[in-house]
């Protein structure tokens, strides 16, 4: 079974940092893109950061670039997003995905992680 666990969310203050994981389990996890899309209430989602299979090329969206770094750890198939400098604008659910590196389709997301920013 393919799972995606996401952890680390909770409420902060602006300025803070937060450190989210994605456990991943079921698939090669080695063989994915991985992704993190974040959705606040009442917007669409945003794609927020990305990092392809070997844990190059990592995108960032230029809302967070800067203050967010994705990283990943094939040998414990967990996938990572380190966010510094919190803004109330980063209050999200935050969601990882992936996909087959041979791929432009998204297969397999979590159930998302709740960042609150707020004083």
């Amino acid at each position: 079974e393919v799972q995606l666990v996401e952890s680390g969310g909770g409420l902060v203050q602006p300025g803070g940092f937060l450190r989210l994981s994605c456990a991943a389990s079921g698939f090669t996890f080695g063989s994915y893109d991985m992704s993190w899309v974040r959705q606040a209430p009442g917007k669409g989602p945003e794609w927020v950061s990305a990092v392809d299979s070997g844990g190059g090329s990592p995108y960032y969206a230029d809302s967070v670039k800067g203050r967010f770094t994705i990283s990943r750890d094939n040998a414990k198939n967990t996938l990572y997003l380190q966010m510094n400098s919190l803004k109330p604008d980063d209050t999200a659910v935050y969601y990882c995905a992936a996909k087959p590196n041979w791929s432009v389709d998204y297969l397999y997301w979590g159930q998302g992680t709740q960042v609150t920013v707020s004083s």
